[in-house]
């Protein structure tokens, strides 16, 4: 395919290829777990693993989503995604949480896929930047998620 020779694409970034890497791992190592429940047990282990290995906020950020997450929605699996701690639906992931740190950004984000039910209007937030969990961010988190299933 010729160029313009105007682009200035260089690729993808070292951490979305770091992504990238970490999403195919999530799928091989899914892949290979036995029954039902030992894949979902085997997704959450993965999951709280991934939050430990999260450096300061954005570990304490991601524990109490992840808290809010599994006490207000239940019915959302915890599962990595793109090496992130994701909740899904029938295995579709609904929401997200994406750490400062791993990406060089100045907030961590609690995001929203296109699954989850927080239409209002011809437009609405699928993303929330978060600097901190306060009991106010928690009781956000909880109706989000709960209105997201």
């Amino acid at each position: 395919m010729a160029g313009t020779g105007s682009s200035t694409y260089e690729g993808f970034s070292a951490q979305e290829r770091a992504a990238m890497k970490a999403h195919a791992l999530d799928q091989k190592k899914a892949a290979r777990r036995g029954s039902a429940a030992e894949k979902a047990a085997e997704a959450e282990r993965d999951v709280l693993a991934k939050i430990a290995e999260m450096q300061g906020s954005d570990r304490v950020m991601a524990e109490r989503v992840h808290a809010v997450v599994t006490t207000h929605a239940p019915a959302l699996a915890p599962k990595l995604w793109y090496g992130m701690p994701a909740y899904a639906s029938d295995g579709k992931v609904v929401c997200f949480f994406q750490s400062a740190e791993k990406f060089k950004a100045r907030y961590a984000t609690l995001g929203f896929s296109d699954l989850a039910k927080l239409d209002e209007g011809p437009m609405w937030a699928a993303g929330f930047a978060l600097t901190e969990v306060t009991p106010e961010v928690e009781a956000r988190i909880a109706e989000l998620v709960k209105r997201a299933t």
